[in-house]
């Protein structure tokens, strides 16, 4: 592998559509990529949700339109703020030896981005933060805040989505893996969290909202416009099968009564709850009626939206605060692969010489069904066990009452797309 150019990617492809297409090909034509690794979020996403189509299809799409290999960024990093998602990819990326790590931005000037991260540790921005921090913003905030008032930086820059991830990112390698070579490139055309599609790039968000109105088919031509072809056929046949659409009011009964059954002792060891919020969910559960109706009652200034849905998610996977630190300390154990194409199979071949982690394409050769049920796991077993209990709760919102049995991550192998 020496000598080559490996391109990691962070991404959720949650769905795949032209505006990943088109960062694809942008990394193909700028950086002549040997081979273009993407870790993505398996079933749950990094705001909260559930993936709106399972992690093997997305990781399908992903292949199709030119990724070599998809391997899964565990849960425990996957539905995290921003800082702990970058990190826990870059940590997982950089085991299987990537040496450039390419994301979109709104901004791509990496000079601009590197300085923002060197204002990070200056200790005038750190006491800003923390008073920041006391006064109820959240971290995101209370760190561009600061950094634009030590810095002059415009907020203009520190508050659009993808940069606030470019800086984590920047900062992550800087932490966990100096040599990787970061490569920000300019996001084209739609805003992060645009809700229309105008174009042929849209948002995630747009088409997602979109996709949710879709019957067996869909029959918004802006969709399809949106989304390359082997997106749409695929996108059509979990359609036309019951296999997605999912949303968090899938799981509303199941969240309202696991919160319910919950002390308040168990409910404050739910990852992201503090600060008293824990007799406030409580209470809130009580009242509310639906998964939507409860952040409706939970929001506030110092707990947006994501983080509570996020909360939510960890509450139905039954992830814990000191599972998160112990892995957060580790970082990823293992790279579970999703899929993969022929170049990406000599990829796993030769990287499985010389990586740091154990590569996963069978579970049952790391973890089996019975093992999972154990109270004590060695850390990788019991990352991975998180992982396949995330698939097994996933699947309870699939729209066709069929596809909801368990044990998918026991049964289904990586996706194999010739090339």
């Amino acid at each position: 592998m020496k000598n080559m150019i490996i391109v990691g990617i962070i991404a959720e492809y949650n769905p795949f559509h032209n505006g990943h297409l088109w960062h694809i090909n942008q990394v193909r034509k700028n950086l002549r990529a040997d081979y273009i690794i993407a870790g993505i979020s398996g079933n749950f996403v990094q705001r909260g949700e559930p993936a709106i189509f399972d992690k093997w299809s997305r990781a399908e799409m992903a292949i199709k339109c030119g990724v070599d290999l998809v391997v899964e960024l565990p849960f425990v990093f996957a539905v995290r703020s921003a800082q702990y998602f970058a990190g826990g990819g870059v940590r997982l990326l950089a085991s299987l030896g990537i040496n450039h790590l390419s994301f979109g931005a709104e901004c791509a000037d990496l000079k601009l981005l590197s300085s923002v991260v060197k204002q990070t540790d200056h200790p005038d921005v750190l006491k800003k933060v923390k008073v920041n921090l006391k006064a109820g913003h959240q971290y995101a905030a209370a760190l561009t805040t600061a950094i634009a008032d030590q810095a002059g930086i415009s907020m203009d820059v520190l508050n659009k989505p993808n940069n606030i991830l470019a800086i984590e990112y920047i900062k992550a390698i800087k932490k966990y893996a100096p040599t990787i070579m970061p490569v920000p490139i300019q996001r084209y055309l739609a805003n992060h969290h645009g809700e229309t599609i105008n174009s042929a790039i849209a948002s995630a968000t747009a088409l997602r909202q979109s996709l949710l109105k879709q019957a067996a088919t869909i029959s918004d031509n802006s969709v399809k416009t949106a989304l390359p072809p082997t997106s749409t056929e695929c996108i059509e046949q979990l359609l036309r099968s019951g296999s997605g659409p999912v949303q968090l009011d899938s799981f509303s009964t199941i969240i309202l009564s696991l919160l319910r059954n919950k002390s308040l002792t168990q409910i404050a060891e739910i990852p992201e709850v503090g600060e008293g919020l824990h007799n406030r969910i409580k209470n809130s559960a009580i009242r509310a009626k639906n998964a939507t109706e409860l952040l409706i009652w939970l929001k506030s200034k110092r707990y947006p939206q994501t983080r509570l849905q996020r909360i939510l998610i960890h509450t139905l996977v039954g992830t814990t605060k000191s599972q998160i630190e112990c892995f957060d300390h580790s970082g990823p154990l293992y790279g579970r692969i999703l899929g993969f194409n022929t170049k990406g199979r000599q990829f796993i071949k030769e990287i499985g010489k010389q990586c740091s982690i154990p590569l996963v394409t069978k579970t049952s050769h790391f973890l089996n069904s019975k093992e999972r049920s154990l109270d004590s796991l060695e850390p990788h077993k019991t990352m991975l066990a998180i992982d396949t209990l995330a698939t097994d709760v996933y699947t309870l919102g699939l729209p066709n009452e069929k596809w909801r049995s368990g044990g998918w991550d026991f049964l289904r192998s990586p996706v194999f797309i010739p090339n």
